[in-house]
Order: C-alpha cells, then sequence, then structure tokens
C-alpha cells in the first residue's frame, strides 16, 4: 500500500528536477555572472544599458550607480545592477 503512495509522487519529483535543471539552475549562473560583471565594472567599460543604449563608463559614483557618457558631453547616471545590461568591450583610459 506504502508503495503505491510514493509511486504518486515520483512524477511530481521528477518534473521538479528537470525545472531545476533546465530552468532555476542557469537563471540562477546567469545572475551571478551579471552581478560579477557590474560588480567589476571600471572607468573606460564599454557597456550596455538595459534600454538599448551603448556608452562608456565615466566615473562609479557610488555602490548603486555610474556615471555613463553616450555622446559628447551628454552623460547619464545608472543603476549599476537595473541599468547596465552588459559589457560591450573592455578599454584601458589614456592618461
Amino acid at each position: 500500500m506504502s508503495n503505491s503512495g510514493i509511486g504518486q509522487f515520483i512524477p511530481l519529483i521528477l518534473i521538479f528536477v528537470i525545472f531545476y535543471f533546465f530552468l532555476i539552475r542557469p537563471q540562477q549562473k546567469k545572475a551571478k555572472e551579471h552581478k560579477t560583471m557590474v560588480e567589476n565594472l571600471k572607468r573606460g567599460d564599454k557597456i550596455i544599458t538595459s534600454g538599448g543604449i551603448v556608452g562608456r563608463v565615466e566615473r562609479i559614483i557610488d555602490n548603486e550607480k555610474v556615471e555613463v557618457e553616450i555622446a559628447d558631453n551628454v552623460k547619464v547616471e545608472v543603476f549599476r545592477s537595473t541599468g547596465v545590461q552588459g559589457l560591450l568591450t573592455t578599454q584601458e583610459v589614456k592618461k
């Protein structure tokens, strides 16, 4: 009798395992990579914002914001965690 009770839960357990390996785990890995990328931003990095604007990091304001130059003499403040979508290239700042 108890074997039939456990047998009913095997499909649910299998579905959870499939969801974990195909949905949850890759999403956690991507979030971890994004967090690492955002924490390692530095002046001169070329980024793309979540709005699709490409710019260059001018300065790090604090742990939450960066100042991004999107055109000559046009600078905007962007939140690090939600505003920065990706890193395009890393450039050295020439002094």
